[in-house]
C-alpha cells in the first residue's frame, strides 16, 4: 500500500516536471535559434549580438555566489524567478529596438532564468531515478524541437518570435507552480549548509565545465547566422536543430544504462565528440549532409554530457541546490557569457575550427581532473591505514 502510494505520488510530480521541460525548453529554442537572428533585423551588428548574449549567462554566473551567501533557493525564491523570467519576457517588446534597454531587460531574464531550472533539476535527480529523469527531460527536447520547426516554417515578421518568446515563459510560469504544488519537499527551505560550499576543491573539474561551454558559444549564438550565410534556408537550418533535438530525445530516453558506468569516462568521450563536432562545422559549412551529420553528435555532446554533468556534481556536493546552481552558473552562465562574446569577435569561417580547440582544452581539464582526484584518493587511503 504504502509502495504504491508513493509510486503514484511519483507519476503526479512526473507530470508537471515534464510541462515544467517542455515549456522552458522551448522558450530556450526561441531565444537561441530565433532571436539572434531576429537582432540582426533590428539592425544590431555581430558584435552586439554578443554582447547581448553575454549579458543573460553571465547574470547565471553571478547568481549562485549571492546564493551561498545571502538567500535560500526555496519554493518562494523559485516562483518569484518564474514571475521575474515573465515580466522581462514582456520587457523585451518594448525594448528591442533599444540596444541599452534590451541588454538591462536581457540581464533580469538571466538572472531569472539562472534560479529557476537549477531548482527543479535538483528535485527530479532527488525524486527520480536515473532512467526515469532522462524519461521526463526529454520533454524538453520535445519543446526546443517543436518551437524549431514551427518557427522555422510560421515566423514571418520579427516581433512574432518575440511574442512566443512571451507566451512560453507564462507557461514555464504555470507548469512550474504545478512543480512546487505537486512535490512537498518544495515546501519547506531547503537546510543545506551553502556556506561550507568548496567550490575550489575540484578545479580542473570547474575549468573544463567552463571551456565546453565557451566552445558552445558560436553554436548557440550564430549556428543559425552563419548556416544561413553559406545559402542555407532557414528552414532548413531549423529542420538542423531540430534533428539535433531528435537525437538528443533519443538519447535521453535510453542513456540510463550507460550513466550507471564511470561518469568521467562518459564525460571525456562527449567532450572529444563535441570537438570532433565544431570541427565538422568549420570543414563543410555549406554541406547539409555534413551538417546534419554533426547535429547528429548532439545526443552526446549535449544530452550525455549535460546528464553525466550534472549526476556527477550530484554525487561529489552535500549542497545539492547550490551545486546544480554552481553547475548551470559557471557552464551556462560563465562559459555561455564569454563563449557568446567571444564568438561575436571570432565569427567568420575560423570560428568553428577556434571553438573546436577550445573544447579540447576543456578534455585536457578533465584529464588534470581525474588524475588529481585518483591522487586525492590514494592519499586518504595512505592516511587510513
Amino acid at each position: 500500500m504504502i509502495a504504491s502510494t508513493k509510486k503514484l505520488s511519483l507519476l503526479q510530480l512526473e507530470v508537471p516536471l515534464a510541462l515544467f521541460y517542455l515549456f522552458y525548453f522551448a522558450l530556450v529554442g526561441v531565444y537561441i535559434i530565433f532571436m539572434p537572428k531576429v537582432l540582426l533585423s533590428f539592425g544590431y551588428d555581430n558584435v552586439g549580438v554578443g554582447i547581448i548574449y553575454a549579458a543573460a549567462p553571465f547574470m547565471r554566473f553571478l547568481i549562485p555566489f549571492v546564493f551561498r551567501r545571502y538567500v535560500t533557493l526555496d519554493h518562494k525564491v523559485f516562483l518569484v524567478s518564474l514571475l521575474s523570467t515573465f515580466f522581462a519576457s514582456l520587457i523585451f517588446i518594448s525594448t528591442v529596438e533599444n540596444f541599452w534597454l534590451y541588454l538591462v531587460s536581457n540581464l533580469l531574464f538571466g538572472a531569472s532564468m539562472g534560479i529557476v531550472l537549477p531548482y527543479v533539476e535538483t528535485i527530479a535527480l532527488q525524486k527520480l531515478s536515473k532512467s526515469r529523469y532522462g524519461k521526463v527531460r526529454l520533454y524538453g527536447s520535445i519543446g526546443f524541437m517543436v518551437m524549431a520547426l514551427w518557427l522555422g516554417k510560421a515566423l514571418n515578421f520579427p516581433y512574432e518570435a518575440l511574442y512566443y518568446l512571451a507566451s512560453m515563459a507564462f507557461l514555464t510560469l504555470l507548469s512550474g507552480i504545478m512543480v512546487v504544488y505537486h512535490d512537498g519537499d518544495t515546501r519547506l527551505a531547503t537546510t543545506e549548509d551553502n556556506a561550507s560550499f568548496k567550490l575550489l576543491e575540484y578545479p580542473w573539474f570547474w575549468v573544463s565545465v567552463f571551456l565546453m561551454q565557451v566552445g558552445f558559444g558560436g553554436y548557440y549564438s550564430f549556428f543559425t547566422i552563419y548556416e544561413t550565410s553559406h545559402g542555407v534556408s532557414l528552414e532548413i537550418v531549423s529542420w538542423m536543430w531540430s534533428f539535433g533535438v531528435v537525437c538528443e530525445t533519443i538519447m535521453l530516453y535510453f542513456q540510463g544504462p550507460l550513466l550507471q558506468r564511470n561518469l568521467l569516462a562518459i564525460l571525456k568521450l562527449a567532450i572529444l565528440t563535441t570537438a570532433l563536432r565544431w570541427l565538422l562545422l568549420y570543414l563543410y559549412p555549406d554541406s547539409s549532409t555534413m551538417i546534419f551529420a554533426s547535429q547528429s553528435l548532439h545526443a552526446i555532446s549535449f544530452a550525455l554530457y549535460h546528464t553525466a554533468s550534472i549526476s556527477y556534481v550530484f554525487t561529489i556536493y552535500s549542497q545539492k541546490k547550490l551545486a546544480q546552481q554552481f553547475f548551470l552558473g559557471i557552464a551556462f552562465g560563465l562559459g555561455g557569457s564569454v563563449g557568446a562574446g567571444l564568438a561575436g569577435q571570432i565569427y567568420g569561417e575560423s570560428m568553428f575550427l577556434i571553438e573546436s580547440i577550445i573544447t579540447l582544452l576543456a578534455f585536457l581539464a578533465l584529464i588534470l581532473h581525474d588524475r588529481r582526484r585518483e591522487h586525492i584518493k590514494e592519499t586518504i587511503n595512505v592516511t587510513s591505514r
